[in-house]
């Protein structure tokens, strides 16, 4: 697929068909995953993969109220055979940017302005989610409860130095072609204009650009 076909036809989906996701696809989006930008390259991220029926199921379960009597929205989610959690470790920046070649001499949280271990491992899920488009699959980005994030760390045995900052689900497009997704999806709420949201020299003034 060109790229601008993928840029165009990724988005958010919430419900899947039930068939089984092709391995090699997932290993490529992992594998593409791990080309993202990180910070000095820090690589302080890891990837949780649930591909089994009773990993998936395990997640649902930790994560969900009551999977045995879900609602339209958990019953779409719950047929995506593949979910990977992203996880950020901001020890691993911190330690990087320790290092002689990074000038720090401490680990002082206070000195990053932004969280970028977080932002890495986000822009390494969206990679995720561009290869399953390519591959034309379906995905979504969803987080995971606050007040469910301890039941998942016990589950799946996350450790205390990487912190989950999402949850990818990839799966097949759904059967139903009357499936439009959600209210706030770009097939329902439009899309905001270019020259309404981008700022050339100084902000209000949106120009247009030569082409």
């Amino acid at each position: 697929m060109e790229f601008q076909d993928v840029v165009r036809r990724r988005r958010m989906v919430r419900n899947y068909a039930s068939d089984p996701v092709d391995p090699a696809i997932v290993d490529r989006a992992l594998h593409n995953a791990t080309r993202a930008p990180n910070a000095g390259f820090s690589q302080g991220w890891a990837f949780l993969v649930l591909d089994t029926p009773a990993d998936v199921r395990a997640f649902w379960e930790a994560t969900a109220d009551d999977i045995d009597h879900p609602d339209e929205w958990l019953t779409g989610m719950m047929r995506a055979p593949v979910v990977i959690l992203p996880c950020s470790s901001k020890a691993a920046y911190l330690r990087r940017y320790a290092e002689p070649d990074k000038g720090w001499t401490d680990q002082d949280e206070t000195r990053w302005p932004k969280p970028f271990w977080d932002m890495d491992a986000a822009m390494a899920a969206l990679l995720i989610m561009q290869t399953a488009t390519d591959a034309g699959l379906a995905s979504c980005f969803i987080g995971v409860p606050p007040e469910r994030e301890a039941a998942v760390r016990e589950t799946f045995g996350i450790p205390a130095d990487f912190d989950p900052v999402g949850v990818v689900t990839i799966g097949h497009h759904p059967a139903d072609p009357s499936d439009h997704g959600a209210a706030g999806s770009p097939s329902r709420r439009r899309r905001k204009a270019v020259e309404d949201v981008v700022h050339r020299g100084r902000w209000g003034h949106s120009a247009s650009p030569s082409v």
